[in-house]
């Protein structure tokens, strides 16, 4: 069975830099194109950052790139979000989605793409 457990959440200033975690049991995380999404208080789940199986292509929404970096560590079998420069508005709930890839090197920027969610990990800027 497929899991994905995130983790790294936490309050920090505006300024600050977090760092989250998508741990992969189950299977290989290099078997996954991989994406994080996130949803602020009263708002949709939007699209944050996607990435290919094999970690070559990725893909920042507009509000995150330049700030946000998504890496990968195969032996470790996690996935995760280096968060820079943290806004208020970056406040929220963060999650980590996968779909099994085997060839290729496609992106996928939505949430009906994904098969497999994490549960979610709180990020709270303030100002």
């Amino acid at each position: 069975q497929v899991q994905l457990v995130e983790s790294g959440g936490g309050l920090v200033q505006a300024g600050g830099s977090l760092r989250l975690s998508c741990g992969i049991s189950g299977r290989t995380v290099n078997s996954y194109a991989m994406g994080w999404f996130r949803q602020a208080p009263g708002k949709e789940r939007e699209f944050v950052v996607a990435s290919s199986w094999s970690g070559i292509n990725t893909y920042y929404a507009n509000s995150v790139k330049a700030r946000f970096t998504i890496s990968r560590d195969n032996a470790k079998n996690t996935v995760y979000l280096q968060m820079n420069s943290l806004k208020p508005e970056d406040t929220a709930v963060y999650y980590c989605a996968g779909r099994p890839e085997y060839s290729g090197d496609t992106i996928f920027l939505r949430e009906s793409d994904y098969g497999y969610w994490g549960q979610g990990t709180q990020v709270t800027v303030s100002s």
